[in-house]
């Protein structure tokens, strides 16, 4: 029994559904065939706004409104400054010096209580996290002094340390402990047991698997901990140097609020608010730079 053939120039449905002739050079005619146009997804076809301009869409809107309802009335300007005012006492406050000064001893302040922070709660996480009798005699005191309000310590840290930059570096540094504790250790715990086994199968030491296996899975952990940290920090500060403080960007707010200067306060929270974007594009960009080997989701 004979089995017949398709003929030649048939056409067959290519991988995309799309009918074509085997013939790829001419048709029935002669004549050469038309190209067929390559399919591309609509989501694809669509102008792309640039991410820069969707990013910073949102603060402009804000100014527009904010100055739109301080032109109608609807803003008193000694309630809320317009954002013109704002910016000019901004200016003011730049070129006599006393901004920057004030920023300097803040992130001074900052920058030694994230340090002591970060000290204190990575090692007590390390110690809770490694091993079980550390965990029963660590864990269980850092979850009581959690739930105490740090700034309700600020009169006994005052009694204890006095008023100088003790108290205040003390406040930053209890905020920056407790959230850095509980995602290092949480980080720690949810490595992967099938890893830890891994490990051991290939002859990693108790120090080898900690270095190679436990740290680098706590690392996402503990990156996401500092990032929550440093929020913390810029919050504890502004209430740390709102007490007895002679220098800093919270002694510039009292001083404000003393003489009713709204707008002066708005400036020093502005830097609050960009000083702490700034320290977060930091823990990210180190995010990106430390998590390269671990892919991610990153929207759509």
């Amino acid at each position: 029994m004979s089995i017949s053939h398709a003929p030649p120039n048939s056409l067959e449905p290519d991988m995309c559904g799309i009918s074509k002739s085997a013939d790829a050079g001419s048709d029935d005619a002669g004549h050469a065939a038309p190209d067929l146009q390559r399919l591309v997804p609509a989501s694809s076809r669509r102008t792309r706004v640039p991410r820069w301009l969707r990013r910073t869409a949102g603060p402009l809107l804000l100014l527009v409104l904010w100055q739109l309802l301080n032109t109608t009335g609807a803003l008193a300007s000694d309630v809320l400054a317009p954002p013109g005012r704002i910016a000019q006492v901004g200016w003011d406050l730049v070129a006599d010096g006393s901004l920057p000064s004030a920023m300097g001893t803040s992130l001074r302040r900052v920058a030694a209580g994230l340090l002591f922070g970060t000290a204190t709660g990575t090692g007590l996480a390390l110690v809770s996290g490694l091993f079980r009798v550390g965990e029963d005699l660590v864990d269980a005191p850092v979850q009581m002094l959690r739930t105490v309000p740090f700034v309700g310590l600020i009169p006994l840290f005052i009694i204890w340390f006095g008023i100088g930059e003790a108290p205040k570096i003390a406040i930053i540094t209890l905020g920056v402990t407790f959230p850095l504790y509980l995602n290092v250790y949480a980080g720690i715990r949810s490595v992967d047991s099938q890893l830890i086994e891994t490990g051991e199968s290939l002859g990693l030491s108790r120090w080898g698997l900690v270095r190679h296996v436990v740290l680098p899975g706590a690392l996402p952990g503990a990156l996401t901990g500092l990032r929550y940290s440093l929020g913390i920090a810029w919050l504890a500060l502004v209430f740390a140097e709102q007490v007895n403080a002679d220098a800093g960007i919270g002694f510039l707010m009292v001083q404000a609020r003393d003489f009713l200067r709204t707008d002066v306060i708005v400036v020093c929270l502005i830097v609050y608010a960009f000083l702490g974007l700034l320290a977060d594009f930091i823990v990210r960009s180190l995010e990106r730079l430390l998590l390269q080997w671990r892919p991610t989701f990153t929207g759509r």
